[in-house]
C-alpha cells in the first residue's frame, strides 16, 4: 500500500487508515473481540499502518488494544480526547483530558501514543489554551510522541494558526469540501500532517431515493442530490473508487480514515485504489461543480 510522509512528523503512513467509530459498540453481539482482530489482522497484514480511534466511541479503544496491542511496531495509534465518556467531569476539564489519556493507554495496552487530537472542541476553548497546555505536558512525559486537532471550520482554522498542532484531522470529501479550501492552505505552511475523515461522505449516494437514517450521511445525501455528480449514477463500486480517490488526490492528503466492521472490506478498497490516480480531468470537474452548487451552509461535518 503507497505510504506518504505525515507532515513535518518521522511518520510514513498508509494512504487508507482504520476508522475504530463504527466497531465501537457496548453490545458483544454487535463486534466481538474475534472479528475486530480478523479485522485489524487482514488490515496490517494488507499495508495498512494507521489505526484511529476516540476515547468516546465506547468500547473501540478496548477491542483495538485486545486485538493488536502484540502488534503494536506494525502501526501507528492515534486517539482523541475530550468528552466525558464515563467521568463525572465537564468536557473540556483539563483534568479530564488528563484522566482521559491515562485511560486511553490502558485500553490500548500500550505505553504510548503515536498522535492524539483534541477532539473537535470550539475555537473558543483553544484560545483558553489548557487543553493544548495538557496535550504538551503529554507529550513531554512520552504518553504521546506528537498531538493534533481534529475538527472543521473555523476552529480547525484557528488549531492549525496556532502553530502548535503537529496533525489535523477534517473532513474531506466529494460532498464536503469548504476545508479544501479555507483550511489546508494554512495546515500545509504549518507542515502539519493532514487526515481525511469521512472520505466516502458515508456513501450517502447508495440509499437511492431515501435520506439515510444516520445525521451526518443524510446531510451528505441532500448535498449530492444538488451536487448531482455524473459518476454516482451507475455502479456502485465505481463511484465509491471515485470517491476514495478524489479524496486521496486533494493536496498534502496524507491518509484517509475508513470504518468498517467487516473484515473483508478492506480488500476491496485496496482494489478501489488499484485503479490508480484519479485523473485531473475529473478532480477538476468535481472541484468546479462543487464550485457552482455548494451553498453558506454546507460547513464542514463536526
Amino acid at each position: 500500500m503507497e505510504k506518504r510522509k505525515f507532515g513535518k512528523t518521522d511518520m510514513n503512513v498508509s494512504v487508507l487508515g482504520f476508522g475504530g467509530a463504527e466497531i465501537g459498540s457496548l453490545d458483544p453481539k454487535n463486534t466481538s473481540d474475534k472479528t475486530v482482530e480478523q479485522l485489524l489482522g487482514r488490515a496490517l497484514d494488507a499495508g495498512l499502518n494507521v489505526i484511529d480511534t476516540a476515547e468516546c466511541y465506547e468500547n473501540s479503544e478496548e477491542l483495538i488494544g485486545n486485538a493488536v496491542s502484540h502488534r503494536r511496531d506494525d502501526y501507528y495509534l492515534f486517539t482523541k480526547c475530550g468528552h466525558p465518556a464515563g467521568f463525572n467531569l465537564e468536557e473540556w476539564d483539563p483534568k479530564l483530558l488528563t484522566l482521559s489519556i491515562e485511560r486511553s493507554l490502558q485500553r490500548l495496552k500500550t505505553d504510548h501514543i503515536d498522535l492524539i487530537h483534541l477532539h473537535s472542541c470550539s475555537e473558543e476553548v483553544l484560545k483558553r489554551g489548557d487543553v493544548i497546555e495538557v496535550l504538551q505536558k503529554a507529550k513531554e512525559a512520552g504518553k504521546t510522541r506528537y498531538i493534533g486537532y481534529s475538527g472543521e471550520n473555523e476552529a480547525a482554522l484557528y488549531a492549525v494558526n496556532t502553530g502548535v498542532f503537529d496533525s489535523l484531522q477534517t473532513s474531506i470529501n466529494i460532498a464536503d469540501q469548504r476545508g479544501i479550501d479555507l483550511i489546508l492552505p494554512e495546515a500545509r505552511k504549518q507542515g502539519m500532517g493532514i487526515i481525511a475523515k469521512r472520505p466516502l461522505a458515508n456513501v450517502a449516494w447508495g440509499s437511492g431515493l431515501n435520506p439515510p437514517d444516520n445525521n451526518y450521511a443524510q446531510e451528505y445525501w441532500e448535498r449530492l442530490r444538488k451536487l448531482d455528480y455524473n459518476f454516482l449514477v451507475g455502479d456502485l463500486n465505481d463511484a465509491v473508487a471515485t470517491a476514495l480517490r478524489f479524496t486521496l488526490s486533494i493536496p498534502d492528503v496524507c491518509t484517509a480514515i475508513v470504518g468498517t466492521s467487516n473484515p473483508d472490506r478492506w480488500l476491496q478498497n485496496i482494489r478501489y485504489l488499484e485503479k490508480g490516480p484519479l485523473a485531473a480531468g475529473i478532480i477538476r470537474e468535481i472541484r468546479e461543480q462543487w464550485s457552482k452548487v455548494f451553498e453558506e451552509n454546507w460547513i464542514g461535518q463536526v
